[in-house]
């Protein structure tokens, strides 16, 4: 079956085919870094990642962008809040992010365009625009686009121009030859970074800044954008505008976003201040339990965040390393029904909950035949959507945990408990057994021995 992407912009599964045979150019919208990324974001890099890891699978040659937007109102404000310069609120936020991404197995995308070092391309974008009869500087120094100069306006969201213009109405603004016109250049404030252009000293606004990071590193035509739901409109829709009046081409052939993070029926955002931090989430439960979390369900379906649902993710990838546990990986089995079938699913629009049963599925199977083959083929699949990384063992010990043992303690108490077992002090073999479960401590007694895990 060849990969089938559903188009945001023809609400349909499409065949895909790139531009250029077994390449691919794909960019996605990053973060603003004006704070700690939280689990809304930490869906996108997960979702896009494991994109990139399947289409490497099928054999195409990614070029994966993904931008950074380091200059926007709020980064300005949380400097000033935090009394430091922008560039070290940034700088620090750019490697949180790092590590958040790193502790989730997102692997790093090939390029990662800062809007600041894009200045030169996104005044020429907007020059081009001017110079075509489709932007205009205005008397306040800004530079707007003229959003009825692109007669396709509001393709991507299906939103009709007529209902925008009557809402845009509600907006005075003078400075507008139409309410409906977006900013392209805003003429700089005291206090505020500027760079020197000609219409004055001013700064980007934030959509043009996508459309020359794209345009510049993956050229005026390529193959996917992607990001959440929330860009559709009007981010991705004036993109749109901007890019094709400016270069003249058609922008991109697939369009891909991810459903939100909700808790209580509601997007999770900073704005709404109902947000977890990946940090925060961190320290309650293993990264694997919540990458598991984020593809547990369809991309373009929301999750919904909740201790409940976390725990549940929790047992599910216990699940599949419990396979592993006592059955040593060798080389994967090659050409069966398993991996057939996950295949499959994963051409048909990244379908990873069909995925994950396929693993579920194996897993079973393993723990009746105790295949070492299978049982690499278990681990093969799952790193082809950034799971099982680790060995079973050193999952299981490496869990989150309220316990203040340390590893060698746990070590001692369990040569304690089989010297007790030993001499038949079963009252005191119970006692340190209780005392590991308090502390979140699970013993597995075998003929080998006794082996341990954090639950």
């Amino acid at each position: 079956m060849s990969l089938q992407i559903f188009n945001t912009e023809s609400r349909q599964k499409e065949t895909f085919i790139p531009i250029n045979p077994n390449k691919v150019g794909m960019y996605v919208c990053g973060i603003t870094v004006y704070d700690l990324c939280h689990i809304g974001h930490a869906r996108v890099m997960v979702v896009f990642d494991t994109v990139v890891r399947h289409l490497r699978t099928l054999g195409y040659s990614v070029n994966y962008v993904r931008n950074i937007t380091d200059i926007d109102d709020k980064i300005i404000k949380r400097a000033l809040e935090n009394g430091e310069s922008i560039q070290a609120l940034t700088g620090r936020m750019i490697a949180e992010m790092h590590d958040d991404e790193a502790a989730m197995n997102v692997l790093r995308p090939d390029e990662e365009p800062k809007a600041t070092e894009y200045m030169e391309e996104i005044k020429q974008m907007i020059e081009t625009l001017v110079q075509k009869g489709f932007a205009y500087p205005a008397k306040n120094g800004d530079v707007y686009f003229k959003v009825k100069s692109f007669e396709q306006y509001g393709r991507l969201s299906g939103k009709n121009i007529d209902d925008l213009e009557a809402g845009a109405r509600v907006e005075v603004n003078n400075i507008k030859q139409d309410p409906m016109d977006f900013v392209l250049w805003k003429a700089s404030k005291e206090n505020e970074p500027s760079w020197r252009s000609e219409w004055g000293a001013g700064r980007p606004g934030w959509h043009i800044e996508c459309s020359a990071m794209a345009t510049k590193c993956l050229g005026n035509h390529f193959d996917i954008h992607g990001g959440g739901m929330d860009l559709s409109f009007p981010h991705h829709e004036n993109e749109i505008a901007q890019s094709e009046c400016a270069t003249g081409e058609h922008y991109v052939n697939t369009w891909m976003h991810c459903g939100f993070v909700r808790i209580d029926d509601e997007k999770m955002s900073k704005s709404l201040n109902n947000f977890f931090t990946i940090k925060e989430v961190l320290k309650v439960f293993h990264p694997e339990v919540i990458r598991y979390f984020l593809l547990a369900s369809h991309y373009r379906s929301p999750v919904n965040y909740s201790q409940e649902n976390l725990e549940s993710a929790r047992a599910s990838v216990g699940r599949l390393y419990s396979a592993l546990e006592l059955v040593t990986p060798a080389e994967a089995t090659k050409d069966t029904a398993f991996e057939a079938t996950f295949m499959v699913v994963m051409n048909d629009d990244f379908n990873t909950p069909k995925a994950m049963a396929v693993l579920f599925d194996l897993a079973k199977e393993i723990n009746k035949s105790k295949d070492t083959g299978l049982a690499g083929l278990l681990v093969k699949l799952g790193n082809q959507i950034g799971l099982l990384e680790q060995n079973a063992t050193t999952f299981f010990k490496s869990q989150p945990s309220q316990s203040e043992l340390t590893d060698e303690a746990i070590e001692q108490l369990i040569v304690a408990r089989k010297e007790a077992r030993i001499n038949k002090d079963f009252s005191r073999s119970d006692e340190i057994r209780d005392l590991l479960s308090e502390q979140g401590i699970e013993l597995l007694d075998s003929s080998e021995g006794t082996t341990w895990r954090k639950g």
